[in-house]
């Protein structure tokens, strides 16, 4: 039987997956799972591939984050999905649940966000500040959940850690954000999820919108 996946879309130039929050998406030393590794091994056992099989991750998520992630099957694919992640062509929305009543209840934040590589987390910076880069998202109020808020959020950048720092710098931490100042428990991960992808089939050049269920965990929060 082939690797058991939440596959979302799959055909010979795409794989869609509903990634779990608690696995990194690549990016671990030689041996180590990641959903890179459980794709390929999908695809190997679904399709009886010999030899390696290449996938391009087009689209990632933090370690503690669910939702959408999209790969390509073939290079061209992954090639032209780059190109419209690199231009902001695809449209992402993220569900988030935040600690707090945010007000107002739609607004647009831009921040400038530095890394730190040794803490292996960002900081909000100046402008001026050298290598800081510009991070944008919208957001809408969806509902208040007693002294929690649910936020939808439409990222305009693609910043490591963007939507979190940018919500805890508004005072709003994701619900289990330790390293961003949460101080309340989420079940599994956090309470970021990335609901829908939208973007052009890298081949029919077509829309084409990837939606992820909320995991059960969520349910007990948005009934």
């Amino acid at each position: 039987m082939p690797e058991h996946l939440n596959v979302l879309y799959e055909d010979n130039h795409l794989l869609a997956i509903s990634k779990p929050a608690g696995i990194a998406t690549m990016g671990l030393p030689d041996g180590e799972e990641t959903l890179l590794t459980r794709a390929k091994r999908y695809i190997k056992e679904r399709y009886a591939k010999p030899g390696l099989v290449y996938l391009g991750v087009a689209s990632r998520l933090d370690f503690l984050v669910s939702g959408v992630v999209v790969f390509a099957r073939t290079s061209k694919a992954a090639a032209r999905l780059n190109e419209q992640f690199r231009n902001r062509n695809a449209n992402k929305i993220y569900h988030a649940i935040v600690e707090g009543y945010v007000s107002p209840k739609e607004s647009r934040l831009v921040n400038y966000l530095c890394e730190d590589k040794r803490h292996r987390k960002m900081w909000i910076a100046s402008r001026s500040t050298p290598e800081s880069k510009e991070s944008a998202l919208r957001y809408r109020l969806v509902k208040y959940l007693g002294n929690l808020s649910f936020l939808e959020i439409t990222l305009e950048t693609g910043r490591k850690h963007q939507i979190r720092l940018q919500l805890s710098h508004m005072k709003h931490p994701i619900l289990g954000d330790v390293k961003y100042g949460s101080r309340r428990a989420f079940p599994e991960g956090i309470a970021l999820h990335a609901k829908c992808l939208t973007l052009l089939h890298p081949i029919t050049k077509k829309p084409i919108t990837f939606e992820s269920p909320y995991p059960d965990c969520w349910k007990i929060f948005i009934k």
